[in-house]
């Protein structure tokens, strides 16, 4: 006879699980305890909103599924906006939260709240376990669902009575959910035409999104891209599936996206869209949005598909299996014309800093970009300096660059970092953060020193909220900054000595490659500070309503 928080941590284990990123209380005290006993390894968080985080950089950087452990109350409370953070970016995580006993569910316990009811919109399925005996199997089935078909978080909430009822220890081998049965194998028929759209195409694009990194697919997509002579755009989520070195790589596209994949966007006669939602940073103005082109929209989920944008070929399916289903149907092409085209728009550079005066976060990132290693992981927070290092970075590892894009969480960058860090310790790992995104995630300096994690925090401060601050600019009249501005911005240095990391500071260019030289090869933790002009802003942008080839410079 094991007790529920037994049964728990043998499941996990069953799972794999290595790492478990939690934080205490009243509720989850015995499943704390049953996991200090195990095999599995508990990293102690500054606060749960990091935990889920934490599991979420974690799940990016490995391909695995995170884990994260929170009490009742304002613990679970607490990991809401990270579950949310990762529902929109369809990460895997299962994210488990103590309970009030079970005969006190319902009566406004101390500590006690309906998990199960809050989150019922931004987790894939999340559980109530109300008997001991429900328990192995509910945990098989949340990592199948967190895992399976198109990824997203599982909540398992369980009382504290479970977690110390004693029951056998049943091993679920097989499970068998009614109604959830993902679409893995593209239909034949629709194979067949998309190949044929394909060999009839004079202008083809790939547009390869996220989808692309949580299947797993980066070499089909290379292959299918290099046969049939395609140029590739990434969403903002699917940077690192082409290394930004091959030739047919274009770039990031979108709002804030660079002019070369914009303009082949909205030139193009045929789109494959591999694994993306056509959220609208990605295609601005739906109606003006590739008005040459024929769509074809690949997906694991089905409701994603024609939901903003039409799909002349719909076709539902797990990229990796489908798109060797479509390789195998093709023959090789060339399209000489077109990639000259396209080179041509390579060539032109983008936009770079229009101000002379002082240090901008342009000349950081792309003095930062010469040097990172290939093998290097990133992860960034919000604002600015996320849609710079979308243009930037030279995006050569499949799942080396880890951001939050459909809910845009600021506090993001340093937890996730974290969470890389521990799923690969032998890498390097750089956060870029500005100085309002920052002070959110800076609690977890306090993890990444307890765990002796060697991140680089690359601190862009402009003593401002910076995307916000632009949007002030372009839609606010006089372009007044109301509550944007941070006037009195703490000493950043003796945060660093804090937490005991290497702090390096750059003011002026020249000050910028022997800094980050240090910075990079520094053993241990370290914080370098850039002071950029509050006055850049990104460019190229998309105004409001215009489409994806009315850029602004």
């Amino acid at each position: 006879m094991l007790s529920g928080a037994e049964i728990l941590v043998k499941c996990l284990e069953q799972e794999n699980v290595e790492v478990v990123f939690c934080y205490p209380g009243g509720a989850n005290l015995e499943l704390l305890d049953a996991l200090a006993k195990s095999s599995i390894r508990m990293v102690l968080v500054r606060h749960e909103q990091g935990a889920v985080h934490e599991a979420n950089g974690y799940a990016r950087a490995s391909g695995r599924v995170g884990v994260c452990l929170a009490t009742s109350g304002p613990g679970a409370t607490n990991m809401v906006t990270g579950i949310a953070t990762a529902s929109m970016d369809s990460i895997p995580i299962i994210a488990i939260t103590g309970q009030v006993a079970t005969g006190m569910v319902g009566t406004d316990a101390f500590q006690e709240v309906d998990m199960t009811g809050i989150t019922d919109p931004i987790t894939k399925h999340n559980y109530l376990i109300k008997d001991v005996k429900q328990l192995a199997r509910s945990v098989k089935e949340a990592f199948h669902i967190a895992q399976s078909g198109r990824p997203g978080p599982v909540l398992l909430d369980i009382p504290r009575d479970v977690a110390m009822a004693y029951s056998d220890a049943v091993e679920v081998s097989k499970i068998h959910l009614r109604g959830y049965k993902p679409n893995l194998t593209g239909h034949t028929g629709q194979i067949k035409q998309v190949a044929q759209l394909l060999s009839e195409a004079r202008r083809p694009l790939i547009i390869a999104g996220g989808g692309i990194l949580l299947a797993g697919c980066w070499e089909e997509l290379q292959a299918l891209a290099e046969s049939q002579e395609i140029p590739v755009a990434n969403t903002f989520m699917g940077l690192g599936s082409i290394s930004m070195d091959h030739p047919l790589a274009l770039g990031m596209m979108g709002s804030y996206g660079l002019a070369a994949p914009n303009y082949a966007v909205q030139s193009c006669d045929l789109i494959l869209a591999l694994g993306t939602r056509f959220v609208e940073r990605m295609t601005c103005n739906v109606e003006r949005f590739a008005p040459r082109a024929k769509i074809v929209h690949i997906d694991v989920d089905p409701a994603e598909i024609g939901k903003n944008i039409r799909a002349d070929i719909p076709l539902v399916g797990d990229l990796k299996i489908v798109l060797n289903q479509l390789l195998q149907k093709l023959q090789p092409r060339q399209h000489p014309e077109w990639l000259e085209e396209i080179k041509n728009l390579k060539a032109s550079p983008p936009p770079g800093p229009k101000i002379s005066r002082c240090l901008t976060q342009i000349e950081v990132l792309e003095a930062l970009a010469e040097v990172l290693p290939a093998e290097a992981i990133v992860t960034t927070d919000v604002g600015q300096h996320q849609m710079w290092a979308g243009q930037r970075l030279k995006h050569r590892r499949p799942r080396g660059f880890i951001s939050s894009g459909g809910l845009g969480t600021m506090g993001y960058g340093i937890p996730a970092a974290v969470g890389a860090q521990i799923a690969c310790p032998k890498d390097l790992v750089v956060v870029i953060t500005g100085d309002g995104s920052f002070q959110m995630g800076m609690p977890e300096l306090g993890t990444a020193k307890e765990q002796k994690l060697p991140i680089k925090v690359l601190l862009l401060n402009n003593s401002y909220l910076g995307m916000v601050k632009q949007l002030q600019d372009c839609y606010v009249e006089g372009g007044r900054h109301t509550a944007t501005p941070f006037t009195d911005n703490p000493e950043f240095k003796h945060i660093a000595k804090a937490y005991d990391a290497l702090y390096l500071r750059a003011e002026t260019a020249e000050e910028v490659e022997p800094a980050l030289a240090r910075f990079l090869k520094h053993p241990g933790m370290a914080i370098m500070e850039c002071m950029v002009a509050a006055e850049e802003n990104v460019y190229p942008m998309v105004r409001g309503p215009r489409g994806l080839d009315e850029m602004e410079f």
